[in-house]
């Protein structure tokens, strides 16, 4: 029997075997590949590999490497299930454990971002409130947490997490990433380059704590997180994953733990961003002034209005500041955008 039977029962993929199996709770499985790596599916969706114990693991680390959060966003998936099947078919060994996971099946057969609430939202404990109670999202985001906390604690390398999106909306600025914030932390220059390295030139250094997946694996478990957005969203087939070759290499390259690849310029730095501030949806009375159709990173003049409700408004400061994740469609006390500002170095 091959480990793809194995774990994926009659399906050609991963892939595969999570979208025919999206609301069902499936056993545990275990199996062996050829080289001694060792394969967990823990559940739908949920991966958990890890070699051989007299194998080297240079870079002394452990990863976590999810995708499909937000299920219409297919091209992460696809370059994640691509590496899966590699790794399977022997192409390449691995040098570190990796939970490799899914994250919301259901919403990836429907093709939609989300079924009943923004998964996205529902991290560092959010799946307990009372809104959410009840929701098979809240309970796939509390069982991601506790499955990334028994890798944690099974692995005490350093940890670091990936979770790999594209945007629902045209950015001026392709491929871009979120750094999770942790008071007194700085990015180390090693993830910089990692980022480089997928072709990811801009970093947006986030300015408190979220209920995104990153900011609970960064804040909880002390993982070196980010949210990695890369490109646009489009249907299952229909992404040129060539668009998509530098993330793919740059996992690749992690997870068969080979040496960082020296990086030339234009490409060897990263533009900052820092949040200077952050959009919630006030309630019945709050008016967005921000097109429905503008980019990522479309800049506004100093004074210009933002937004508004009864009691106060919103204006650009002193200094041009831009927008990302507009989205005037979310519900009352949700994030409608951020504003940003460049920033000259990680340590200013």
């Amino acid at each position: 029997m091959t480990a793809n039977s194995s774990l994926f029962d009659t399906h050609s993929d991963w892939l595969g075997h999570t979208l025919a199996n999206p609301d069902t709770q499936l056993p545990e499985i275990k199996t062996q590949l050829p080289d001694g790596t060792r394969a967990l599916r823990r559940a739908t969706g949920v991966l958990e590999l890890c070699p051989p114990e007299d194998r080297p693991n240079p870079n002394h680390e452990a990863l976590i490497i999810s995708a499909g959060v937000h299920g219409n966003e297919t091209a992460p998936i696809e370059v994640l299930n691509g590496l899966v099947t590699e790794l399977l078919n022997g192409q390449w060994a691995l040098a570190c454990p990796v939970l490799l996971i899914l994250g919301n099946p259901s919403a990836m057969v429907a093709g939609d971002r989300f079924i009943d609430a923004n998964m996205n939202r529902l991290f560092h404990g959010a799946h307990g409130k009372e809104a959410y109670k009840g929701l098979p999202e809240a309970a796939r985001a509390q069982f991601l947490e506790e499955a990334c906390r028994q890798f944690a604690a099974l692995h005490p390398h350093t940890l670091c997490h990936y979770d790999l999106h594209t945007a629902i909306r045209p950015s001026r600025r392709e491929k871009f990433a979120l750094y999770p914030f942790v008071a007194g932390r700085e990015v180390p220059r090693a993830q910089c380059d990692f980022l480089l390295e997928a072709g990811v030139e801009t970093l947006l250094l986030q300015h408190r704590e979220g209920t995104t997946f990153s900011s609970f694996s960064s804040s909880v478990l002390k993982a070196e997180s980010f949210t990695v957005e890369l490109g646009k969203v489009r249907p299952f087939g229909q992404n040129d994953l060539r668009r998509f070759a530098g993330i793919g290499d740059a996992l690749r390259r992690r997870m068969s733990g080979l040496p960082s690849v020296p990086l030339r310029p234009p490409h060897d730095h990263l533009a900052i961003f820092e949040v200077v501030h952050e959009i919630i949806n006030t309630g019945d009375s709050f008016r967005f002034h921000v097109p429905d159709d503008v980019s990522n990173f479309t800049e506004y003049a100093p004074g210009t209005l933002i937004w508004e409700d009864a009691e106060t408004e919103h204006r650009v400061g002193p200094s041009p500041e831009s927008i990302v994740f507009p989205n005037r469609n979310v519900p009352v006390g949700q994030r409608v955008g951020l504003l940003i500002r460049p920033r000259q170095t990680l340590g200013a």
